[in-house]
């Protein structure tokens, strides 16, 4: 990153590191988020960092979103900032107007809802942060084919519910309702555009809350002693140490890798890929960091659960390995013929829509 990008990445960090604790972060657990962190954010122009100048953002890039998505899932903010950010991203790439205010997404093509007339028809589950949004973008399917559509929620049917680490997710239900804004139709090759961001996306948190817990598991093992000496100082947990800390170098890396494909337009598989080995890190993380806190990780008093269960949850949803691992295989069969080497390494040339780069 240049000395401006990693200035906004010192200056994010040290905003959350200073207002978001394990306190705040507990708040969701009581149905609660954190506005005042969400309003921090939005005043200091963190959450338009990646929208053009000339739709009232910041003119950052991609990279300079993905990095502070990242420490969002470091510091486990309790605030609609991925979703919201994201939601807006996909806006603008697809020439719509982005929103000033609270929004959310959902990318699933086995949920999208029905377009009639204008009209936004159907119900979906898993929605995240709804209850708190005042937007929802979404895919939809009329007679032309599938369309990316904004949509006010005050007059939709909301039902909460929750993941594993008790973040909202919840199922929306539509009737008839009016959209306000409309793409055009989006071939395959765009859906997969979006699902790829989406993944980028979740990368970006998930490699936030590794780092957390590589942090949080290196300095317990300090803190925590043993037969009269910290039990870093043992063999066997140095060996686990050592282990923990190679998936969080391996999950950086990849997360990194990820981001300077999209940068530079040439994305292959470089997405897949990474979202398949994060399967093997957060089993590995979860796993070495649980059985080195031993029981006091899964008490509610220490914030190592606030963590791994993010990591599980947030493994699970949107754009899963299912999907990446299924688009792999039928890429292999399809494409690699006698030359699989020459496929996996090469770059592809981005395709447009409405003058809009898509990585295709």
């Amino acid at each position: 990153m240049s000395d401006m990008k990693d200035m906004i990445v010192d200056v994010v960090e040290r905003m959350l590191k200073e207002n978001v604790d394990k306190d705040l972060v507990d708040t969701i657990e009581q149905g609660r988020w954190a506005p005042e962190v969400w309003n921090m954010f939005k005043e200091n122009g963190i959450t338009a960092v990646a929208i053009t100048e000339d739709n009232g953002g910041a003119g950052g890039d991609l990279e300079d979103l993905l990095n502070i998505v990242r420490l969002t899932g470091k510091y486990a903010a309790p605030i609609p900032f991925t979703e919201t950010t994201l939601a807006n991203y996909l806006l603008e790439l697809t020439n719509l107007q982005v929103k000033d205010d609270l929004a959310t997404y959902m990318l699933s093509a086995d949920q999208a809802y029905t377009l009639v007339n204008g009209k936004l028809t159907g119900e979906a589950s898993q929605i995240p942060w709804a209850r708190h949004s005042k937007y929802l973008v979404t895919l939809a399917e009329s007679v032309e084919g599938i369309h990316l559509v904004e949509v006010d929620l005050k007059q939709a049917e909301i039902t909460p519910g929750t993941n594993l680490a008790s973040e909202p997710r919840d199922t929306v239900k539509f009737n008839n309702l009016d959209i306000s804004q409309v793409s055009v139709v989006l071939s395959p090759d765009h859906i997969r555009t979006m699902k790829t961001l989406e993944t980028a996306f979740q990368l970006a948190r998930m490699t936030g809350a590794i780092d957390k817990i590589n942090d949080l598991t290196v300095q317990y093992t300090k803190e925590r002693e043993q037969f009269g000496r910290p039990i870093h100082r043992f063999q066997l947990v140095q060996q686990h140490i050592v282990q923990l800390a190679g998936e969080t170098v391996v999950a950086l890396a990849a997360f990194n890798n990820v981001t300077d494909a999209l940068l530079a337009h040439c994305q292959n598989n470089e997405t897949a890929y990474a979202r398949i080995r994060f399967e093997e890190i957060i089993q590995t993380v979860a796993t070495i960091s649980h059985q080195v806190h031993a029981a006091i990780g899964t008490t509610h008093e220490h914030s190592l659960h606030q963590y791994t269960r993010r990591l599980w949850s947030w493994r699970d949803e949107g754009t899963n390995i299912s999907y990446w691992t299924d688009f792999v295989a039928t890429q292999l069969l399809e494409n690699s013929g006698d030359s699989l080497w020459a496929y996996l390494t090469e770059t592809k040339i981005p395709t447009t829509i409405e003058g809009v780069i898509f990585n295709g």
